[in-house]
């Protein structure tokens, strides 16, 4: 492993440790199964004189640099997750080892494109956030979504609900009993005068906003 991924590859672990509310050297030299950093702190004192950590103590957080440093880190990652799962199918017990590889490859450009494509997904198949990037905030759609609103299908399409960014966790709940939910295959009967959609046996009519907060990616024929 290149001096870079492994400073990398800390990087991303510091910013999933802090996820879950920990910043122990310890637990990063007792989890952590980086060669360089197993067992001392010599690579974790040198990246304290790059300026991408801060050590106080047994803690250790991301300076300001480290921080943007990580957020793209973690943002490639999440989003390789997120290809190998819905366009590539990987299996499951596959996905976190390619994207570990993966993710050490992409460039901005290529990133922003990738999230273009998925639709700028607000999670990772495992249920984390992925970091927001400008393709996200600029609303620039450059390529052909794979993953699109459910208000943008067409009639007669089937696809399945990949994931619900949900305005309220009370909706979220209210589409969960109706079973509409991430993997649920779902078909667009109608959009006039309100939006018909089916799921297995059952039809309902939804809100003209619910649709474009249910993000599908279509069946292949």
């Amino acid at each position: 492993m290149t001096d870079q991924k492994v400073v990398e590859e800390i990087l991303e672990f510091i910013w999933t440790q802090r996820e879950k509310g920990k910043d122990s050297i310890a637990e990063l030299l007792k989890i952590y199964e980086v060669k360089e950093a197993k067992g001392d702190t010599a690579k974790l004192e040198e990246m304290e004189k790059d300026g991408v950590v801060h050590i106080k103590g047994n803690s250790i957080m991301l300076t300001a640099n480290g921080e943007r440093l990580a957020e793209a880190i973690v943002r490639r990652h999440r989003l390789a997750e997120r290809l190998l799962s819905e366009v590539l199918e990987i299996d499951e017990g596959a996905i976190e080892e390619n994207a570990c590889s993966f993710e050490h490859t992409l460039s901005h450009i290529v990133t922003d494109s990738i999230c273009t494509l998925l639709g700028h997904p607000p999670t990772c198949p495992h249920g984390l956030p992925i970091p927001r990037g400008e393709c996200c905030k600029k609303f620039k759609v450059e390529v052909s979504p794979l993953v699109r609103p459910l208000k943008d299908m067409e009639i007669g399409e089937t696809g399945r609900i990949v994931f619900i960014i949900p305005s309220s966790h009370s909706r979220l709940d209210r589409l969960g009993s109706l079973g509409i939910v991430p993997g649920s295959i779902i078909r667009l009967h109608q959009k006039q005068p309100s939006f018909v959609i089916e799921i297995g046996e059952t039809t309902l009519a939804v809100d003209y906003d619910i649709t474009k907060e249910i993000y599908v990616r279509k069946n292949k024929k």
